[in-house]
């Protein structure tokens, strides 16, 4: 019996957003904030320490705010593998002179640009960033085959991989806090009618 799919945002990483600053400035900002662990003062929900305890396999990208959370979620009991291929879609700075606004404005103003085909040279384009994700649904099924899977990853990597669960057979069966940090949700195999037709039949045949 195959296992469950688990995704987990991050905590609040330890950079504050209280800042204005030009879109220059937001590229360095995003930088730190990749750079950044968790808050001193975050700690996990109870509900995702529990799933995390259940979970035959915990993984995290490499960025330290998600590595850090795997930890925290897992008690220290383990060790988390972590892969590249589960850091967050690119935020590259806006092409936008001079305004200067909050790290959370740019950031809605970048994910839509990048969204619509906005990538500078080196930085991973929505399309791109849709093939990785396609991989990582892949690599977690695969994984779920032994049992439950965890992994503790970023807000907008964790909403396309819903997309992509959904979209191949994987019911969301679960799910707590939104998007904001800690969050999580839970994804189990959709059950296939035909398999559902043919326990009905083989129950009427047996009566």
């Amino acid at each position: 019996m195959a296992g469950r799919i688990i995704t987990a945002r991050h905590g609040r990483p330890n950079l504050s957003r209280d800042v204005r600053i030009t879109s220059n400035d937001y590229g360095a900002w995003w930088a730190q904030y990749d750079a950044s662990g968790l808050h001193p003062d975050e700690t996990p929900p109870t509900s995702l320490i529990d799933l995390a305890s259940k979970a035959k396999t915990v993984l995290s990208s490499t960025l330290p705010r998600a590595i850090e959370t795997a930890r925290q979620a897992t008690r220290g009991a383990r060790d988390v593998p972590a892969d590249p291929m589960f850091v967050e879609a690119p935020l590259p700075p806006p092409p936008v002179p001079f305004l200067k606004l909050s790290p959370s404005t740019w950031g809605v103003i970048s994910r839509c640009v990048w969204f619509f085909g906005y990538a500078p040279a080196g930085v991973e384009s929505h399309r791109e960033t849709w093939k990785r994700v396609r991989e990582v649904a892949d690599r977690l099924a695969t994984l779920a085959d032994e049992g439950d899977v965890l992994l503790c990853a970023h807000g907008y990597l964790n909403w396309m991989i819903d997309k992509r669960l959904r979209a191949t057979g994987w019911r969301r069966a679960g799910r707590e806090g939104g998007n904001k940090f800690w969050s999580w949700r839970v994804y189990e195999p959709a059950k296939a009618p035909n398999a559902v037709g043919e326990k009905r039949r083989a129950t009427a045949a047996a009566e």
